[in-house]
């Protein structure tokens, strides 16, 4: 915290503090009554509606930053703040429970922070994906198999996250998912969902996208994250490559998250 507004106290000078996607919302609306802020259509969001997604400094409501927890250097914090509290709140509306099987779709910056919470929170993660790298972190990290989407695991699946942004996988998961079973689509894009049997989805399976995170989802994640502790795998890279490292997001060629300093 370089500076205070006027009013502001929850934070001292000099507090380390990070701010997550979500930077504003009304708190009058049904939404936010409900804590749901993050469906606040009058929402603002850091890097669309306000600046500081890629700045060196910015402002923000002081009950929209969060303390840090010990022991995270900044380059290993800085993905708990967008990939890893999306990926605590996509556990959470999946369902997922102390003794289920939950799959992840996809083993980037937020899947590599999700299944150490999961696990942590005592489920069997199984991992698609086709990044023999992303395989490798995956198993590294404990996963109790890893596949790609269309393989078929060794047991059906209690809940599942989709994380890639292609909709093809969704009929995929569908197939292994247990009835009465959730599927959480993490993402903020998604290519069409190509159309489906309806025996897919029968037997009260739930398909459910995550939009974003609530105050709530950031203030437990990041407790969590300095309790299991969190470790975030990062590839640092300088604000002049930012073009750069988006390509290689989108080819899946970056090891955990990517991190301008």
């Amino acid at each position: 915290v370089e500076r205070l507004g006027e009013g502001a106290d929850r934070f001292e000078l000099g507090q380390r503090v990070g701010i997550p996607w979500l930077n504003w919302a009304c708190g009058e609306c049904d939404f936010c009554r409900r804590g749901l802020e993050n469906l606040c259509p009058k929402a603002r969001f850091t890097g669309l509606h306000v600046d500081g997604g890629y700045a060196r400094y910015a402002v923000v409501p002081e009950d929209f930053a969060y303390p840090l927890p010990e022991g995270f250097p900044d380059l290993q914090a800085a993905p708990l703040l967008c990939a890893g509290v999306i990926g605590y709140r996509a556990l959470r509306l999946s369902g997922a429970r102390e003794g289920d099987r939950l799959g992840l779709y996809g083993f980037g910056a937020s899947a590599h922070v999700t299944i150490q919470v999961a696990r942590y929170l005592g489920s069997e993660v199984y991992v698609f994906t086709r990044s023999e790298e992303h395989k490798r972190l995956a198993e590294e990290l404990g996963a109790a198999w890893v596949g790609e989407a269309k393989d078929e695991p060794p047991e059906k699946l209690d809940s599942a996250i989709i994380f890639a942004p292609a909709g093809w996988i969704v009929p995929e998961a569908l197939r292994v998912l247990r009835p009465g079973g959730t599927l959480a689509l993490a993402g903020i894009y998604m290519t069409p969902i190509p159309e489906m049997e309806y025996e897919l989805l029968y037997g009260e399976r739930t398909v459910r996208s995550v939009a974003n995170m609530t105050r709530r989802d950031a203030q437990e994640f990041l407790e969590l994250a300095g309790e299991i502790p969190i470790r975030t795998e990062v590839e640092s890279f300088s604000l002049s490559e930012a073009n750069e490292v988006l390509l290689r997001l989108k080819e899946g060629l970056v090891r955990g998250a990517a991190v301008l300093v």
